[in-house]
């Protein structure tokens, strides 16, 4: 038997991923029908089916689990050469990505991001916005089901833990707050206590469906008998309502500097409170690009956090 084209398992590894020629042809960014034919020529070449084609989509067979395994292990091993390899990069020049939350591109980084970019031209940042992150456990981070796997170098992330065996360090904790509409009298315009916020005031909040967030189960726990008038899934989408002035909500203290319509109606909620991360894959760490960006741009991020509590403390 000739030996196996290993290109053939990136398919067989969307497809299994996917369960449709469509999904993984969309993972891929190719057309459904190469994929297809990738299949097909690696059935004929082990003379093997692989994939049972359902009305549903496709199902992997005993032998198309044991292959999908197989390329696991591989993948997963290549990643591990590619980080080796990229770990001994000394040059403070290429590409580097960084993936981190919405709200924190735009009220955080953005910034930092600009003074570390004329300081290193040659390093050329792409920041991909994601509010779900992935733990790094390999390069690869899955932005969306149907989207290309994209591979990041370093996390900036909200999150009370990360995963132990990632490198980097905490940059300080971020604090949250109720907010409202400035000026809006149908809504509290002076510090109130959240209890008394609960049981009076309309609520813009998140979303009901289960989820990890620390925001999201202190929700689920509060608001459960709160007015709500609205939900969202983000703290933009948020900031997007109560502008409006339908009513009032949490958000993180770092939003108040670009948004000075609104008003802060209460004292931090400690239950809220979140620390930023800034971690990559342990193989990177001696990547001259990486250990840069996470220098630079951490202790920028710090100091803008440390800077933030000092401005509650003498709001208070």
């Amino acid at each position: 038997m000739s030996r196996i084209d290993w290109d053939h398992l990136r398919y067989v590894l969307a497809l299994g991923r996917a369960g449709t020629l469509l999904g993984a042809a969309e993972m891929l960014g190719v057309n459904h029908t190469t994929v297809l034919r990738r299949l097909d020529a690696l059935e004929s070449q082990l003379s093997t089916r692989l994939f049972d084609r359902q009305r549903t989509g496709y199902e992997p067979t005993d032998a198309g689990l044991t292959l999908l395994e197989k390329a696991r292990s591989m993948e997963q091993k290549a990643d591990e050469i590619e980080r080796q390899i990229l770990g001994a990069d000394r040059t403070l020049e290429g590409p580097l990505r960084v993936v981190t939350a919405f709200a924190v591109m735009e009220h955080l980084l953005a910034e930092p991001l600009a003074e570390f970019v004329r300081a290193y031209p040659s390093i050329e940042v792409e920041v991909v916005e994601n509010a779900v992150l992935s733990d790094l456990s390999s390069r690869r981070i899955d932005l969306a089901p149907t989207s290309n796997r994209r591979e990041a170098d370093v996390a900036v992330r909200l999150s009370a833990q990360v995963s132990e065996h990632l490198f980097g360090r905490q940059l300080g904790m971020t604090q949250y707050a109720v907010y409202a509409l400035r000026g809006e009298n149908t809504l509290p315009q002076v510090i109130t206590p959240v209890e008394t916020l609960i049981r009076t005031a309309p609520w813009v909040t998140f979303e009901l469906d289960p989820a990890t967030r620390v925001y999201d189960r202190w929700t689920q726990t509060n608001l459960a008998e709160a007015n709500v008038v609205a939900r969202v899934d983000f703290f933009n989408a948020k900031a997007a309502m109560l502008r409006t002035g339908i009513g009032v909500g949490f958000l993180p203290t770092f939003m108040e500097k670009n948004h000075p319509e609104f008003i802060r109606i209460s004292d931090t909620i400690p239950d809220l409170s979140l620390p930023l991360w800034i971690v990559t894959h342990p193989d990177l760490r001696y990547t001259a690009r990486v250990r840069t960006f996470m220098k630079f741009v951490g202790d920028l991020l710090s100091k803008r956090l440390w800077n933030l509590a000092e401005q509650v403390n003498d709001i208070r």
